[in-house]
């Protein structure tokens, strides 16, 4: 089982990877990250991002939909996808994975589809 540096690295060899963490969402903070750089303060992105989960999550309690759980949350900008993935397995819960990528180059089908099997690998 990969540990969180071999996971971060799998997720930049992505096509299109610009910048990728993994986050606990209670806290907010990045527990590993790489990539970025000047256009992509991941830590930044790690805070705000809790945000978007938390929200989501309160969202599915007001709903009562117990029985659903967040697979991935996609926010597209104009030149950007941002992935985000709650993780699930026993010990992970409370983390997400952040990937951000680059629309002209990423192939979006084929990235979550990896950040999925990245997520099945990963111990924490």
């Amino acid at each position: 089982m990969p540990n969180i540096d071999i996971a971060l690295k799998e997720a930049m060899a992505i096509d299109g990877a610009i910048g990728v963490a993994v986050v606990d969402y209670t806290s907010g903070m990045a527990l590993g990250f790489e990539g970025g750089g000047t256009g992509l303060d991941l830590s930044v992105a790690a805070a705000g991002n809790t945000e978007v989960v938390r929200a989501k999550l309160r969202t599915l309690e007001m709903l009562n939909l117990h029985h659903e759980g967040i697979e991935d949350i996609l926010i597209t900008l104009t030149s950007q996808y941002h992935l985000i993935r709650p993780l699930t397995k026993q010990g992970s819960q409370g983390h997400f994975l952040y990937l951000a990528l680059d629309r002209n180059r990423a192939n979006l089908a084929l990235a979550r589809l990896r950040l999925r099997q990245i997520e099945d690998n990963l111990a924490l």
